[in-house]
């Protein structure tokens, strides 16, 4: 076998979405693409001197001598596929390649193709070692992405994304290119039959259904539709390529195994470009009730992967260089910060929280949780304007709740910061309940609801909604509410187990400690109430009370068993 090494610059492309516009024309779409590679791509690469070395599919592999000349045909091919039905998305890159026959192997091929894989859709994505040999040859930016892990490559690679080439497509004919909304998108695949069963094939695409519908609630999320997913049963695919073809960055795939009367079913979030798994659990029960099986499922699995992404677009946001940060960018990085409970870090949340609103006025979840900045400084005493301040937060909250009618997640938020800045629960239980009634699988929804019933003075459904908050999200930290409905009922072992966890959760949150201190207190345990106290007034001097009214319950007995408790942590040393 004659295998020879050299270095080369290695073009490698693909058309977004392909499997997807297949699925929908499969005739129209093979003639656009004979089309795109007869008219536009085939003489561009002629014309920059490069050689197709392997095509697949929707893709090809190109070599040319120089950088410049791979970067400069990429351009052009993008620049003039402007119009087009099928978007390309392009990686390049510079390495030593080994050579067999026609075709090239190695590292070379493959990182190329991998930083093809992260490009967006109409861009051109190109590794270090092809920036610096360009980036002074060629008229246009460059943006650094950072170093990116890539599967199977040993080490990170520095990538730039190429500026001012990014294609807006146009839609033609019944299959539209791919555009997706600036945020997390999400594949739900078939769920495999283990059993060998057929009926068990109707169980498993009606649960992917729900799934499908559940998750499309979540309006933090882009959900790809079920025509699209399923196009991909019955097959063996691998989770890059699904993310590449119907352009996610989040797939989840699951099986369904049935043994006698029992169903056994597992789920997989796996994050498609690194292959990397974010959550995986298998649930089971009985197949005596189909519907009331599938309804418990959908719930548990929808009700963890929607956090399960949120945390990894935290993640991903914070590998971003800061200066190519939009308002969705910020609002991510600042969270983290924002929830430190320093002053530091809220100082840099809120900076952060202002520049997406800068960004995007009318950006409602930037506005929500900036007010939660106002509401977190005045909270724990640290600003010397407290009137001003809490008349900012609550303009900044109504304006989100204005923006976000629809968004159950802005819609609880405001909820709890009417109450927070002094509304009665007669004004945040309509907009709680509107976010229940759009989406009930959401964990946050229903601990924002769980506080606004300690408000309204229901310990039972306080108790109830925390409780379903934990069962969707077993990795909630919903514990200061809950405690304080298990006080309000007057359940001490579980009111002081929840306090425990609570104050663990969040060491440094004064509101924490101080509801831990009430219940503490209520129960005659005024030793721990003292030791709490004195950490509220060792994190801050200034700690006090606050005012009666936010969370205290408007209902008798509650607000009375609240209200003496409260009266103790003063004879105990916390000021009024």
């Amino acid at each position: 076998m004659n295998i020879n090494r050299r270095l080369a610059a290695i073009l490698v492309a693909d058309v977004v979405g392909y499997s997807r516009l297949i699925g929908v024309d499969e005739s129209g779409t093979l003639a656009r693409l004979h089309s795109l590679r007869q008219d536009i791509i085939d003489p561009n690469i002629a014309k920059h001197s490069g050689r197709l070395f392997k095509t697949v599919g929707d893709g090809f592999l190109v070599e040319f001598a120089s950088a410049v000349q791979a970067v400069n045909c990429a351009i052009a091919i993008q620049k003039a596929n402007s119009t087009g039905s099928l978007p390309l998305r392009i990686g390049v890159h510079v390495g030593d390649v080994m050579v067999q026959d026609d075709d090239l192997m190695g590292d070379g091929v493959n990182i190329a193709a991998r930083i093809e894989g992260i490009a967006e859709p109409g861009g051109i994505t190109i590794s270090r070692a092809v920036h610096e040999q360009v980036r002074d040859r060629i008229e246009v930016g460059f943006e650094d992405k950072g170093e990116i892990e890539l599967k199977n490559i040993a080490r990170p690679v520095q990538v730039f994304a190429v500026a001012g080439v990014k294609t807006t497509t146009s839609t033609v004919g019944a299959a539209p290119a791919l555009t997706l909304p600036d945020k997390p998108s999400i594949a739900v695949l078939p769920f495999q039959n283990m059993s060998g069963d057929p009926e068990q094939e109707y169980f498993a695409d009606g649960m992917v259904e729900d799934i499908i519908t559940a998750l499309s609630r979540f309006s933090s999320l882009f959900v790809i539709a079920r025509n699209s997913t399923f196009t991909y049963k019955g097959k063996s695919v691998d989770i890059k390529q699904v993310g590449r073809e119907l352009d996610v960055r989040y797939v989840l795939e699951g099986s369904v195994r049935k043994a006698g009367g029992r169903v056994r079913i597992t789920g997989q979030l796996i994050e498609a470009a690194t292959n990397a798994h974010l959550w995986a659990d298998r649930f089971e029960g009985n197949l005596d009730d189909v519907f009331a099986l599938q309804d418990r499922i959908t719930s548990s699995v929808v009700g963890i992967v929607e956090p399960k992404i949120h945390e990894s677009e935290i993640r991903y946001a914070q590998l971003k260089p800061t200066r190519s940060l939009n308002a969705h960018d910020c609002v991510l990085r600042a969270l983290p910060k924002y929830r430190m409970w320093s002053r530091e870090a809220n100082q840099e949340a809120q900076k952060l929280f202002s520049r997406a609103v800068e960004h995007d006025p009318h950006n409602a979840a930037a506005l929500m949780h900036l007010s939660w900045c106002y509401a977190q400084r005045w909270m724990q005493s640290w600003t010397d304007d407290r009137p001003r301040e809490i008349s900012e937060g609550r303009r900044l909250s109504e304006r989100a709740l204005e923006l976000g009618q629809n968004d159950p997640s802005i819609l609880a938020g405001c909820a709890f910061l009417r109450i927070q800045y002094g509304a009665d629960a007669a004004s945040a239980l309509p907009i709680i309940d509107k976010a229940i009634g759009l989406n009930p699988n959401m964990s946050g929804v229903m601990e924002s609801s769980a506080w606004i019933r300690i408000r309204s003075g229901d310990p039972e459904l306080v108790v109830e909604h925390c409780m379903r908050a934990l069962q969707l999200n077993p990795f909630n930290q919903t514990k200061t509410p809950l405690a304080i409905g298990y006080f309000l009922l007057g359940r001490k072992d579980e009111a002081l187990a929840c306090v425990e966890e609570a104050v663990a959760n969040a060491p440094r949150s004064l509101p924490a400690l101080r509801f831990a201190a009430t219940i503490r207190a209520g129960f005659g345990e005024l030793e721990e109430a003292r030791r709490l106290v004195q950490r509220c007034l060792g994190i801050n001097p200034n700690s006090h009370m606050g005012p009666v009214g936010p969370w205290t319950p408007e209902r008798e007995p509650h607000r009375q068993r609240y209200l003496d408790a409260r009266r103790l942590l003063v004879q105990l040393g916390l000021p009024e």
